[in-house]
């Protein structure tokens, strides 16, 4: 094409066209036969080459559901008892430092909440593939496990410590027995249907509860120089249930009631079936192990299956170059 062809301008709009229609058709090779070759990948994103395993993921969630649902029910009875012993009288003993502590209505409401914290964080964690609940439910059993693990050694490590601390929260709860229903009842199931005893060491402990004193003679008390039907044998009980009054007079006899401690006997029940306890704890501490591993698994496998979708949407990544 000469000079005069050039500068015509129906040459020049042909031209321009031209190259206006190889860019529109991407023709790159003809607009520029030395630039480097691309070409565009094609890629296909299936839920089947997910990398989240749905059998984990369900796992997690169905365990936790349960374990939620069993926390709420906790929970409830807990409060449900905690109020029909008067909650504004129980808000006061928390506050004035009383023997709240000792409350089973309050542990297990305690133990409810925590219960159903823990299963929300691995249902909804795992249903939705939130890796920040899923981190929080894997930390907490973790924490769980070592403050478990700990706990185990530091007991048997100071075992004598240990028991001399447990003997005197138990004078504790003896002392308290007509303060709180919930305590009562426990210890009553404890000294009548568990372990058959009376008393932390031995029944005359009994002594140290101001109703079953012999002191409060004076003032009238029926169950003075007594101890509490449930420390009475099961013969004994279901024909008379003041078998124990008087029990704690100095020549009284003593062959309607279980003379023998609750220590003692826990201890010989603990010798009796350790190897069921043991059998128990292993299970408990496996399905938490179990638990933090697949939770830690799944948030990994999310955390991949992320990057992938980054990786696939990054406008850089969808070329190749040949």
């Amino acid at each position: 094409m000469d000079e005069t062809q050039r500068c015509n301008p129906i040459n020049r709009i042909q031209s321009s066209r031209r190259l206006t229609s190889l860019a529109t058709t991407g023709d790159s090779d003809t607009l520029f036969p030395m630039a480097p070759r691309f070409h565009r990948i094609v890629r296909k994103t299936r839920r089947d080459g997910s990398e989240v395993s749905p059998w984990i993921k369900y796992l997690i969630f169905g365990f936790n559901i349960l374990f939620w649902i069993l926390g709420l029910m906790i929970t409830v009875i807990g409060i449900y008892a905690w109020i029909e012993k008067d909650a504004f009288d129980n808000f006061g003993r928390l506050t004035t430092g009383g023997t709240l502590l000792f409350d089973p209505a309050l542990f297990f409401v305690l133990v409810g909440v925590f219960m159903c914290f823990i299963g929300f964080a691995g249902c909804v964690g795992s249903l939705r593939e939130n890796t920040c609940l899923l981190l929080f439910f894997s930390f907490s059993l973790a924490v769980i496990f070592f403050s478990q693990l700990a706990f185990g050694t530091m007991v048997f490590i100071y075992r004598e410590k240990v028991k001399r601390e447990g003997e005197k929260q138990l004078m504790i709860m003896i002392q308290s027995y007509r303060d709180d229903p919930d305590l009562n009842n426990m210890i009553d199931w404890i000294q009548r249907s568990w372990l058959h005893c009376c008393g932390v060491n031995h029944y005359r402990n009994w002594e140290s509860n101001i109703y079953f004193n012999c002191s409060s003679k004076s003032v009238g008390s029926i169950e003075a120089c007594g101890v509490p039907a449930s420390c009475c044998r099961t013969e004994y009980f279901h024909n008379n249930k003041h078998c124990g009054y008087g029990t704690l007079e100095p020549l009284a006899g003593t062959h309607m009631i279980y003379t023998e401690g609750c220590l003692p006997k826990a201890s010989q029940w603990f010798e009796r079936n350790i190897v069921s306890v043991a059998i128990i704890i292993v299970i408990f501490a496996v399905l938490q192990i179990v638990n933090i591993c697949f939770a830690q698994n799944l948030r990994n496998d999310i955390l991949v299956q992320k990057a992938k979708w980054t990786w696939h949407t990054h406008p850089l990544m969808n070329y190749h170059r040949y």
